[in-house]
């Protein structure tokens, strides 16, 4: 099943929009990629549409069909959503254009709707069936074999429009290819499954890709035809517009949307509803507004209107088969997921934090409905606990306002009019302040000199490690300011130094007596050396006096 849709892996970025949109959760979601799910997948291209990083492409046949062109004719059987798509272009112009791809002919895909309710008509008046859901869409087939088994004997077991068509056109053309066109992703799962019928299915998108490579424009030449009622077809209640819907027994209604359809389909097991025909569509507006009707082109209004013109009041002339000759099998596509006890599920969502009954929020951001959801589908390895916003956002929260609370540095964060936003408890400690409460808000002016702070803001370059007084506190601060522009927040950062800054005091105070310690005595043993100096020197000269003295006796005598 996901042969049909591929996935940009690259692409993916984590916002879970296409998990929010599959009506049947069929995507999983590992390594930070979304993955479709083949075996739950019922192809409505929901993810392809809402995807805004374009990460879904569904796989090209357009190779295949100029395969097929080489050997044989290859007939094309048209959608009648076409008409809303090339809007003003007629069947006559679309002929013409395809022919110059290189295809043999082509017909309207809505003559093998007339075919197909005029069986569903059959059915009603002659089969006594209680209950009756239309089996045109294959994604709804696929919804009801997959999801809801118990329906599937209520499931019309008669050929898609697209099928009887083809197989009327190898009919009259028996050694043609057949070439689906139209705005169906599950077409191409179809085509596949009930093999020799369509050869092939593009989507409005291919061909497009295709005309515009070959140059081929389309020429806006709208045409019409009294006997085209079933160009409604693809149209809300279409199917209904074109069927007599007189008899008695039942109530005719017309139910789009995958989710509309499964709530209907719930009704129908749970025994509410009976003597009914149900037309089921998967896309809401019914074909018209399938997933590839080239995107960004829908326009519910505009595409009714444009088949509303197109269509005519009066049945093709068709020749109908035998009942035999349009039955089709549906046989019940069983899922593999198992489902956790109770005792799983709450230990999954304690791993989500979700401890008690409160905690669950079921906010959806996950892409689940509810957490309990998210929880089965954690079990099923589709999801990751990790997957969880306001888990993350806890968590993440839980860890900053760890560190933050408990770094010894102070912070404070500021938004650009200087209101204190963030305070943590270093930063109270630093300044006597005893709840966070009774300075958020507030002026920063209330606690700091804001000079600093306006500095930052006017040169937009940050202040590191400036040593400052908090006079009114009587602490030294290392502080930095630093200036988010991003975020257009200040983020100040205080190291208190006081311990430091007063051992250096005290250092300092030291240094400054030992040096005056030092001087006094340097001053003191100076006095004693110049008192000894002069001792000295008295008694030295009194020497020389007498020496002399004894000299001159000496020489005299």
């Amino acid at each position: 099943m996901s042969d049909y849709m591929k996935l940009k892996k690259s692409n993916c970025k984590n916002c879970y929009k296409c998990i929010r949109h599959c009506p049947v959760k069929s995507i999983r979601f590992s390594g930070n990629q979304a993955h479709i799910i083949g075996d739950e997948c019922i192809l409505c291209g929901h993810c392809f549409v809402v995807c805004p990083q374009n990460a879904k492409e569904i796989v090209d046949d357009t190779e295949k069909v100029k395969v097929l062109m080489q050997s044989n004719p290859v007939v094309v059987s048209l959608a009648p959503s076409f008409a809303a798509n090339y809007e003003g272009v007629g069947i006559g112009a679309m002929t013409e254009a395809l022919k110059k791809l290189g295809f043999f002919d082509v017909e309207e895909t809505a003559i093998g709707a007339t075919i197909v309710k005029t069986e569903y008509e059959r059915m009603l008046n002659s089969e006594n069936r209680n209950l009756l859901i239309s089996s045109c869409c294959h994604s709804v087939n696929l919804l009801i074999q997959k999801y809801f088994p118990t329906v599937l004997p209520y499931l019309a077991d008669v050929m898609s429009p697209m099928q009887a068509h083809c197989t009327e056109l190898k009919k009259r053309y028996p050694t043609a290819k057949t070439v689906f066109i139209g705005p169906c992703i599950s077409k191409k799962d179809e085509a596949d499954k009930y093999k020799g019928i369509v050869d092939a299915v593009l989507t409005f998108e291919e061909l497009s890709a295709w005309l515009k490579a070959e140059n081929i424009q389309l020429k806006k030449v709208p045409d019409s035809e009294e006997k085209s009622r079933a160009r409604f077809f693809p149209t809300t209640g279409g199917v209904l517009k074109t069927m007599a819907c007189e008899n008695p027994k039942y109530t005719y209604m017309a139910i789009d949307g995958v989710e509309n359809c499964i709530s209907a389909l719930k009704e129908i097991e749970n025994g509410n509803v009976r003597n009914c025909f149900i037309e089921m569509s998967a896309c809401v507006g019914s074909c018209v507004s399938g997933p590839v009707m080239e995107k960004n082109h829908h326009s519910p209004i505009r595409d009714y209107s444009a088949i509303a013109k197109f269509a005519g009041k009066l049945d093709f002339d068709v020749e109908m088969p035998y009942p035999e000759e349009l039955k089709k099998n549906f046989e019940v596509m069983g899922r593999r997921a198992q489902m956790p006890s109770e005792t799983e599920i709450a230990s999954i969502l304690r791993q989500m934090g979700k401890i008690k009954k409160a905690d669950e929020l079921n906010c959806g951001s996950c892409g689940y409905n509810t957490c309990r959801e998210k929880a089965v589908a954690i079990y099923q390895g589709k999801a990751e606990v990790s997957m969880c916003l306001p888990f993350l956002k806890d968590k993440a929260e839980s860890f900053s306002d760890n560190i933050v609370n408990n770094t010894p540095n102070g912070l404070i964060v500021l938004n650009e009019s200087l209101e204190v936003q963030q305070i943590n408890n270093a930063a109270r400690k630093i300044m006597n302040i005893r709840y966070a409460s009774d300075v958020l808000g507030e002026q920063v002016i209330r606690i700091l000199d804001p000079g600093v702070f306006i500095e930052v803001l006017n040169s937009g370059h940050d202040i590191c490690d400036r040593r400052i007084y908090l006079a009114e506190y009587k602490k030294y601060v290392e502080q930095s300011v630093i200036y988010d522009k991003e975020y257009h927040l200040l983020i100040c950062i205080m190291s208190d130094v006081t311990d430091e800054e007063t051992e250096r005091e005290k250092k300092e105070n030291i240094s400054r007596q030992t040096v005056e310690i030092a001087d006094k005595v340097v001053d003191k043993q100076m006095r004693i050396v110049q008192e000894i100096a002069s001792l000295l020197g008295e008694t030295a000269a009194e020497t020389k006096i007498a020496l002399s003295k004894l000299k001159e006796s000496i020489t005299n005598e």
